[in-house]
């Protein structure tokens, strides 16, 4: 499926760039791409969950801290 941008005689190389980009532009791969960077998985119901009781347990050691006035 690429692209592909012929020389046509006496063309200079800022052309057939321009006419390239151009291309690519109509094309609708550079949307295609941009859309797949940016998509992030799903994470499972479990690492969700383990995460959680994680952070959970930090805040309250952090809070203990607070209180013993070592943070």
């Amino acid at each position: 499926m690429g692209i592909e941008v012929r020389k046509k005689e006496g063309e200079s190389p800022n052309a057939i760039l321009y006419s390239f980009t151009r291309r690519v532009k109509r094309s609708g791969i550079l949307k295609e791409v941009r859309r797949r960077k940016n998509h992030v998985r799903a994470t499972s119901r479990i690492k969700r969950r383990s995460s959680a009781i994680h952070r959970e347990r930090k805040r309250v050691e952090v809070e203990r801290q607070k209180k013993l006035g070592l943070a």
